[in-house]
């Protein structure tokens, strides 16, 4: 029961530390919105892929982006926590570092589906984006997987290191070849060979995949089944190291 009491407490903190920072509610939506409308816009009016047009075509990709970039970032708050002795706090408390690591995956992907479901909403409304039950749930599941594996992905590095500054740069280096190599903003099948390969190895890559393919109707790139797969067994590996390196945290 104590672990459980921690767990809700651990998540709980994270959902109201979220809640009652507006601008950072705001900031996580401007960018995808600030892509769809602009970038979108832009390149919409002279290209489509197929029958849809490009800015509903890259909708999937920058839902996918949203929780690549927020959940990844996510880990800085470790280092944060370190900073002001927080976790330090915690960790003296009767629990299993277990349980702190998945109290703090909780609460990222809390946070993570509010922002998720207020895109879903905008996308209807404004960019055309229609949804069956189906597809609604299928998504929901899709982003769940990929959130839970991006934010312990973001809490490993933020275990490990010590500097937001370091933390940022390591980052930055990661967060981008995920991003643009996704074909989160292009259709895939006709990438050349070795640009191909870079995709193919790519996690997020079957993530968009899933989506472009519950959301849109359009053919699958790599097969749903594939790609379920590959996200299940990647938020699997991440989750497994996350646990180990929160298990080996030095504060």
């Amino acid at each position: 029961m104590g672990e459980l009491n921690g767990l809700y407490a651990l998540w709980y903190r994270e959902v109201k530390v979220f809640t009652r920072e507006i601008s950072r509610v705001v900031g996580a939506l401007v960018q995808p919105l600030m892509w769809l409308v602009i970038f979108g816009t832009g390149l919409g009016s002279i290209l489509s892929i197929g029958t849809v047009n490009y800015q509903t075509y890259i909708f999937p990709g920058i839902l996918a982006m949203t929780v690549l970039f927020g959940s990844l970032f996510f880990g800085l708050y470790i280092i944060m926590d370190k900073r002001v002795d927080f976790l330090k706090e915690v960790l003296v408390a009767p629990l299993h570092r277990t349980t702190i690591f998945f109290g703090k995956v909780l609460g990222g992907s809390t946070d993570g589906i509010i922002q998720i479901a207020i895109l879903l909403v905008l996308g209807s409304i404004f960019f055309g984006i229609h949804f069956t039950v189906y597809s609604l749930i299928m998504t929901i599941i899709i982003i769940l997987i990929l959130m839970v594996a991006i934010i312990s992905l973001g809490l490993i590095f933020g275990a490990v290191m010590s500097s937001p500054e370091g933390f940022g740069l390591v980052i930055t280096f990661v967060i981008f070849p995920l991003f643009f190599l996704s074909g989160a903003l292009f259709p895939v099948k006709s990438l050349p060979e070795w640009l191909y390969s870079f995709v193919a190895v790519n996690p997020v890559s079957y993530a968009v995949d899933a989506l472009r393919t519950v959301i849109l109707g359009t053919a699958s790139a790599f097969g749903l089944g594939i790609d379920f797969a590959v996200l299940i067994g990647f938020a699997i590996a991440m989750v497994a190291i996350g646990t180990w390196a929160f298990k080996r945290m030095k504060i």
